[in-house]
């Protein structure tokens, strides 16, 4: 199904939304959902720092519900939403998974000039489009967008 740029933003600002819920439960603040069809139909928060676990990033959160959710023919179809650019451990994740295309608002690089050299977030300068360009079947990327309501939900947050 394809999507139209009013579509992709309507569904970052839901990731953003989601990400703010993650920072009201104690989590960093990340969000992600995922889309199938044209309607969500899953959403995940991050959950590393209450669930103990350096894993729990949105994006993979939501990539493993996916697996176990929909038949792995199925995810190719989806689109995956995030309110920060994944990072390598997500990128491998949402590769492996077979999701065919992502989109995220905040960039890798734009979250390291808010998150500084918090040890929290030792934010990694790998691009996700450099990390799927390396695997055998593509992944279309779409992102920067929204840096403005991407930024202002990690606003005090890193310091």
């Amino acid at each position: 199904m394809p999507y139209t740029p009013a579509d992709d933003e309507k569904h970052l600002l839901a990731a953003i939304d989601i990400a703010a819920r993650s920072r009201a439960h104690g989590n960093h603040p990340f969000g992600a959902l995922l889309v199938l069809g044209g309607e969500i139909v899953l959403e995940a928060e991050n959950t590393v720092v209450t669930g103990q676990d350096a894993t729990g990033h949105a994006e993979t959160n939501v990539v493993r519900l996916a697996c176990r959710t929909y038949r792995r023919e199925q995810l190719p179809e989806s689109t995956l939403y995030t309110s920060t650019e994944h990072c390598a451990m997500c990128a491998g994740a949402v590769y492996w998974s077979g999701i065919r295309r992502v989109v995220y608002a905040l960039g890798e690089d734009e979250l390291l000039a808010v998150t500084g050299a918090n040890p929290d977030n030792p934010t990694m300068s790998l691009p996700c489009r450099e990390v799927f360009a390396r695997g055998q079947r593509p992944t279309s990327v779409s992102g920067p967008s929204l840096h403005a309501p991407a930024a202002a939900v990690h606003d005090g947050f890193w310091n």
